[in-house]
């Protein structure tokens, strides 16, 4: 009897899970499947070209909205206007770093941020970066993903819901920066991309949206304050 009693232990303490300390990104990993951290960020594959990060670059939950960036400048600000803008003399037409057309400042033909100007790489580190402006494009792609203007947890935005695996984002219309002023908060969503206008160096792309509506477009200046969500290979 005793014999069968130890032998009854021993099979029971083999079937017991091994306990280990798990890094708060593996926590993540096992709270959200879906939702995998990349160097203590969670991303979302929605079966696209790049992995979609959950949250803005300065928020810590999905619906928070966040820092607001000028394009090129990597942290927020009290002002955003081209006196304040880090890469021109005061003035939309003293541009200092990419510019295509003298008539904007000095020319460099870049079009693309610098990692060292990029918002998303300088906050989050690792290969986290701002999308460029054809990324944003696969993403507003009807063909690859569905979007719901909702209120998620009381913040109204868009969830991003991908027709190749089901998974989703969601971008809380977190309006946009002029000056000292947030504008459109809880009605239009505005996130920069990496890509500048190749035909006016005035302006940079990004994504809109409004309920019912999903855009691209330039129509503001690179000294407004934009949102950004990140992007990882």
């Amino acid at each position: 009897m005793k014999q069968l009693k130890l032998l009854t232990v021993l099979i029971a303490m083999l079937c017991m899970p091994i306990i280990t300390s798990c890094s708060e990104d593996e926590e993540e990993a096992l709270l959200n499947p879906n939702h995998d951290p990349y160097n203590g960020h969670a991303y979302v594959d929605l079966g696209l070209s790049v992995k979609w990060a959950t949250c803005n670059v300065g928020a810590t939950s999905p619906e928070e909205y966040g820092d607001y960036f000028a394009w090129g400048e990597t942290t927020p600000k009290t002002t955003y206007d081209w006196s304040t803008y880090k890469y021109c003399n005061g003035t939309y037409d003293s541009m200092t770093k990419y510019c295509i057309d003298s008539e904007y400042g000095t020319v460099d033909n870049k079009t693309t941020l610098e990692l060292s100007d990029d918002a998303a790489h300088v906050n989050w580190g690792g290969s986290w970066r701002m999308p460029t402006k054809a990324e944003q494009d696969e993403l507003r792609n009807t063909d690859n993903c569905i979007w719901t203007w909702t209120t998620q947890n009381g913040v109204n935005g868009y969830k991003v819901t991908s027709n190749k695996n089901g998974n989703s984002i969601f971008l809380p219309a977190a309006g946009c920066r002029d000056s000292s002023d947030l504008y459109y908060a809880g009605s239009y969503g505005y996130y920069w991309s990496s890509s500048l206008n190749p035909s006016d160096s005035y302006y940079a792309y990004y994504v809109y949206f409004v309920s019912g509506s999903v855009y691209w477009s330039y129509y503001y200046g690179r000294c407004y304050g934009l949102s950004v969500r990140a992007v990882c290979e």
